[in-house]
């Protein structure tokens, strides 16, 4: 080992954010993936901050556990579609602002309980809900 210490590159932030935005949305704790993955919760802590790097084979184990695509990591980073990498040499990756309604807990429990539902006509009912109370707004 080169003895450098490790940085997280931004790349490496995003990825955290998004395992732990996916992780929440599924109602899973740190310990749950911990246990599945075969590492301990405090190595998916240092992931989700980027305080560790993520292999590739970790980062497919992952997605695996969460019932997702590698790619859902990687969603809303520059770069991802070749016009964007012909064009910049450096990617600089915004982080989601504080009124992202993504990143709020009662939007990840909305989006929690609308799966548990037990049949698509009852999220169907929902929707249908949702779009009445919001039509004159």
């Amino acid at each position: 080992m080169s003895g450098k210490a490790y940085i997280p590159s931004t790349v490496d932030q995003h990825i955290g954010k998004r395992m732990q935005l996916r992780r929440t949305m599924m109602g899973m704790s740190l310990k749950d993936l911990a246990h599945v993955c075969g590492v301990t919760f405090q190595q998916i802590q240092k992931y989700e901050s980027a305080d560790n790097r993520i292999s590739a084979s970790r980062l497919f184990e992952i997605g695996r556990a969460m019932q997702t695509p590698v790619s859902f990591f990687f969603v809303g980073l520059p770069g991802n579609m070749p016009d964007e990498t012909k064009s910049s040499k450096s990617i600089h990756v915004h982080s989601p602002s504080s009124d992202d309604p993504l990143i709020r807990t009662e939007s990840l429990e909305l989006i929690r309980m609308y799966w548990k539902l037990a049949s698509n006509k009852q999220r169907e009912s929902v929707m249908a809900l949702l779009k009445s109370l919001t039509e004159n707004e």
